[in-house]
């Protein structure tokens, strides 16, 4: 049986992910605000139509709303299954994170060689984040037109909807991580 009070969590929390407002789900899937707020509440049961149409407003498959999440479920990648990436340069690039399936969260780890610029990376789409920490060595971080220095440990927190670098300025090698929520540009909706 449909928890509908998890069914509403689950919708509210795909909805912030995504940065939309009520009024603005209650549009890209065709519903009234009045339903989709009691469906969030979970104080109304939504007939699989209106599902259908909530899950096409955030994107998702509609098991993505109904699927029981399995409370135990673990996804493990092995250092040895961690893609590593040799980039032009001489730097290295290794995703750290498991791959879920509609999570587009990333965990990278980076070590470029000394005086080595990673070179510029285009705007994502509203609603990306990136935090970023200094294992070892000097990062230059370029946030659109402005530039900071980070030092061993220092982190640093940017909206990632900007273009935005990374470049070893120092004498020696900087390992940094990059934790990203990187949001994915959202399709025309029919009709819209």
């Amino acid at each position: 049986m449909l928890d509908l009070a998890v069914l509403g969590r689950r919708i509210q929390a795909l909805r912030h992910d995504r940065s939309l407002t009520l009024q603005q789900l209650a549009e890209a899937a065709d519903v009234s605000v009045s339903m989709l707020s009691s469906v969030e509440r979970g104080q109304k049961a939504p007939t699989i139509v209106v599902l259908a149409r909530i899950a096409d407003g955030l994107g998702v498959p509609l098991t993505d709303l109904v699927a029981q999440p399995d409370d135990n479920r673990v996804i493990v990648r092995r250092a040895a299954d961690q893609d590593s990436i040799d980039e032009r340069g001489g730097w290295r690039r290794t995703i750290l994170s498991p791959v879920v399936p509609g999570v587009n969260f990333e965990w990278i780890r980076t070590t470029l060689p000394p005086e080595c610029d990673a070179g510029r990376f285009p705007a994502y789409a509203p609603g990306s984040h990136e935090y970023v920490v200094v294992e070892s060595g000097t990062l230059r971080l370029t946030i659109a037109d402005t530039s900071v220095e980070l030092s061993e440990g220092d982190s640093a927190y940017f909206a990632a909807d900007v273009t935005h670098a990374y470049a070893n300025t120092g004498s020696r090698p900087c390992t940094y991580y990059v934790a990203a929520l990187i949001m994915r540009p959202r399709a025309a909706h029919p009709g819209a």
